[in-house]
């Protein structure tokens, strides 16, 4: 890796000195932003086409239903491949993918398979995303700790869920934007198109060794990864904070419905709440990279994490467009300390040898309380009606909050010096 000396703005932001880091910055911006304005217009589409708020559950359910399902296969295989194929594998995967849906969106495919069987073909196309998904996770948390020296992962990291935070913040925005201006099928030609360009940055970055070179039994591989994340307390219960808040206290998947039926606005309008956790977390992300979280990160993520719940109850009360957009926006500024936080302490505790497998864990807790979240706020809805559904999941978030605060105190006395006592000791077989 290249020397990291230069003083001023690359001596506090050492990571980005690294041509191969930038480029991957590229890739990771690029993917999230192609894939949250694609599921930005694929969530417009489905309920402008059923009007079934249960149907936006669905889209959420194909997606995590692969991601789970298929995460610990994918750690597996990931450990034992080069990183930078297995990135390309996966953009060439999601290129064909979208092309596919590409093609659903135009009016013939409509006219001539009906508006049942396209619905259906789109719950298909998203639970093959999902299963690349399940690649690329593992595969790009493995990439960058090849490419950033382990003492720069704090501001590498920060950088990096800055790119991912601005492309969830422009995806959005841009797919709302093209839905109001140019209608889905352009939208969803242009995912396609980003996602080509992204091939050229991918393979200027240099082929990387594998580190897990021995072959195992494949059920004992696969269990590496657990066994790794329940002995590691504060990474456990960081994981498991994280997946439960977001799983009750997500509220993305409804926003079609809050545009719609409760504040009233047009397709910019639904684009710009969209990205404004991304918008959010942009702001705070920018701030975190040259004001790193050095001190007491465990009772910081607590903090976050309250801070995010108020905010999504605030959100399910409003019925005014600036007040609801500030609660989303204040919601990703205190998602984004969480993110940063949980994403250093994986990254410090995790072996190089074990990254794809436990970066699967990871997708699982992810994927748990991302599209799983998205499922059941449609079904919630679906039973207690939208805004009922948004302030019950944040009330819920406090409720986690607290058990997690009480139940994990190594996670809340956390400090970065001590992340070698976080993780468990290989044992002496591992270590042959």
């Amino acid at each position: 890796m290249e020397e990291v000396t230069e003083k001023g703005f690359f001596g506090k932001n050492p990571a980005l000195r690294l041509k191969e880091f930038r480029l991957f910055l590229t890739v990771r911006f690029g993917l999230i932003f192609t894939l949250n304005m694609q599921s930005t217009i694929i969530y417009y589409w489905v309920y402008h086409i059923t009007n079934d708020k249960l149907a936006l559950g669905f889209v959420g359910l194909a997606e995590v239903i692969p991601a789970i399902g298929c995460s610990l296969f994918a750690g597996h295989f990931v450990d034992l491949s080069e990183k930078r194929k297995m990135v390309l594998f996966c953009i060439t995967s999601y290129i064909i993918t979208g092309t596919c849906l590409f093609t659903l969106t135009t009016s013939y495919a409509f006219a001539e398979l009906g508006m049942h069987t396209v619905l259906y073909l789109i719950y298909f196309f998203v639970f093959c995303g999902g299963i690349i998904r399940t690649f690329m996770g593992p595969s790009m948390f493995s990439l960058f700790g090849l490419v950033v020296p382990r003492e720069h992962f704090p501001n590498g990291t920060s950088w990096s869920s800055m790119a991912w935070q601005t492309g969830a913040m422009l995806g959005p925005l841009a797919g709302g934007l093209m839905i109001a201006m140019n209608g889905i099928v352009n939208g969803m030609f242009a995912v396609i198109v980003i996602q080509v360009l992204l091939l050229f940055p991918m393979l200027a970055i240099k082929r990387k060794p594998i580190l897990k070179q021995e072959k195992e039994p494949f059920l004992q591989s696969l269990s590496q990864g657990i066994k790794f994340v329940v002995k590691t307390p504060a990474l456990f219960g960081a994981q498991m904070l994280d997946m439960f808040s977001v799983l009750f206290g997500g509220a993305v998947a409804l926003l079609p419905v809050y545009q719609k039926e409760i504040l009233h606005v047009d397709e910019v309008g639904f684009g710009l709440l969209r990205s404004a956790p991304g918008i959010g977390a942009l702001l705070t992300l920018g701030l975190l990279a040259f004001l790193p979280l050095k001190t007491y990160p465990g009772r910081k993520l607590f903090i976050a994490v309250t801070g995010f719940a108020l905010c999504i109850i605030g959100f399910g009360l409003s019925t005014n467009f600036i007040l609801s957009f500030a609660m989303l926006l204040l919601s990703g500024m205190f998602d984004a300390v969480s993110v940063v936080i949980r994403s250093t302490i994986l990254q410090l505790v995790t072996p190089d040898h074990m990254r794809g497998r436990v970066a699967s864990v990871n997708t699982i807790f992810v994927s748990s309380s991302n599209e799983l979240g998205d499922f059941e706020s449609g079904v919630m809805a679906h039973w207690l009606g939208t805004v009922r559904a948004v302030v019950v999941g944040g009330c819920l978030t406090l409720g986690v909050v607290a058990v997690t605060f009480f139940g994990a105190p190594k996670l809340r006395n956390f400090n970065y010096d001590s992340e070698d006592e976080a993780s468990p000791q290989p044992s002496s077989k591992e270590k042959e």
